[in-house]
């Protein structure tokens, strides 16, 4: 049988498997995996700080760029990159003249900059890349009924209209607990909830909670790919809405949520463990944010267009 190497899914896997106890053999098992692969993987990634899936990654494509195996860029190739480069050309449009992956180009020029080189100021973006695992595909499997933003009604994206939210789930320090953040396209209405897990059983009872006193301003949510939506059916059957799941990669396609998420983090900081966290303190976060003016809303505050919404509805009832 041809070996596989780890996958980003796999790595998460082993760490979750170790926080909870378990032993290498019994996370093989678990994994379907021989043993030795786990020992060595933990042998060879782990850092000072323990086993962390996001540095064994890095630590395992740094040694894979070593391996004889891995695809090598030539001289010619090089040198007609550069010209590009210098021309400004993007390594995509790189890599389909000089036929080698943008990947490969990205690799280089980044090695070019810590050898002292300027060639990534000729780049558009001069942030700090990130590696895009899994070729921007999904591996993490697929939520059966999964309804894709693709099918979602166009008019939605036009913001005339309440009652279109967008759900995400921010993780405390050590991936322990986690927030439910529920937003409200048009207004920017938004709800919170903290669960002990993030399962999906747990989530989807919190956003029903939440929800469920404005349930006739709920006809659509929209998820990123995380398995904490997973009952996704059962939202929808409490609310009476219809739930829709943005492309894997594509964070924008959520961007009220994705933004909202940074404005959160102002009040609870990534490192800051969520057991330190109050329900009274997520109370005075959302209402604090719902009763700040916005400019897009004509400086009125979510919370007044809101409820200016739910209380048409109530007249109309």
């Amino acid at each position: 049988m041809t070996y596989q190497h780890l996958s980003q899914t796999e790595r998460y896997q082993i760490y979750i498997l170790m926080k909870d106890g378990k032993t290498q053999t019994q996370i093989a098992q678990l994994m379907d995996r021989h043993k030795s692969t786990i020992s060595r993987e933990l042998a060879r990634n782990t850092g000072l700080k323990g086993y962390r899936p996001k540095q064994a990654c890095l630590l395992a494509e740094e040694r894979s760029l070593g391996c004889r195996n891995a695809a090598q860029i030539t001289a010619d190739q090089w040198n007609q990159t550069v010209d590009c480069l210098l021309a400004q050309w993007s390594p995509v449009q790189i890599a389909n003249q000089v036929g080698i992956s943008h990947e490969t180009i990205y690799r280089h020029v980044y090695a070019d900059k810590a050898a002292g080189g300027n060639l990534y100021q000729q780049l558009r973006c001069q942030k700090k890349r990130k590696k895009r695992y899994a070729s921007g595909r999904d591996r993490r499997g697929q939520i059966v009924g999964r309804r894709p933003i693709s099918e979602r009604p166009a008019h939605i994206e036009t913001r005339s209209q309440v009652g279109h939210w967008e759900g995400d789930t921010v993780i405390g320090a050590a991936h322990r607990q986690a927030v439910v953040t529920l937003v409200e396209r048009k207004s920017g209405y938004v709800v919170l909830a903290k669960v002990k897990n993030k399962t999906s059983d747990l989530v989807s009872s919190a956003i029903i909670t939440k929800l469920n006193a404005v349930t006739p301003l709920v006809k659509t949510l929209t998820f990123d790919n995380g398995k904490e939506f997973a009952e996704h059916a059962r939202i929808d059957t409490a609310l009476q809405s219809t739930t829709y799941f943005a492309d894997p990669f594509a964070s924008w396609q959520r961007g009220s949520n994705e933004n909202f998420n940074g404005l959160l983090r102002q009040y609870i900081p990534k490192k800051r463990p969520l057991s330190t966290v109050t329900d009274k303190e997520l109370r005075m976060i959302q209402d604090r944010l719902n009763n700040r003016p916005r400019k897009r809303l004509g400086f009125k505050t979510p919370n007044e267009v809101f409820m200016q919404s739910l209380n048409r509805v109530a007249l109309r009832v």
